[in-house]
């Protein structure tokens, strides 16, 4: 694998391995929601949900559509969802 790919591989693996990142994708792999809903879910002001989507958005890891004037965020595809499902299947196992 050329370095450039291992590089992308591991900015996305950073941007999983965040705690507050990880809550909101896990939020949005129930339901889509706008940034104040997140905001309320999670405890955390609005300023710092927007910031973390921003981050996931630049990623390909959500995605965002706008209703009026609400913007409703979603997980990007099925490969996040799939990411994340493995992940969960991974530390649930029986050693």
């Amino acid at each position: 694998m050329e370095k450039e790919r291992i590089d992308d591989l591991a900015e996305l693996f950073k941007v999983f391995g965040d705690y507050t990142r990880l809550r909101v994708m896990l939020e949005l792999l129930e339901k889509e929601l706008c940034v104040g809903d997140l905001a309320e879910t999670l405890e955390m002001t609005q300023s710092a949900i927007s910031h973390q989507l921003r981050i996931l958005k630049q990623n390909k890891l959500v995605k965002s559509r706008r209703e009026g004037k609400s913007i409703f965020y979603s997980l990007a595809d099925d490969h996040v969802r799939t990411i994340i499902g493995q992940g969960r299947e991974h530390i649930e196992e029986d050693d």
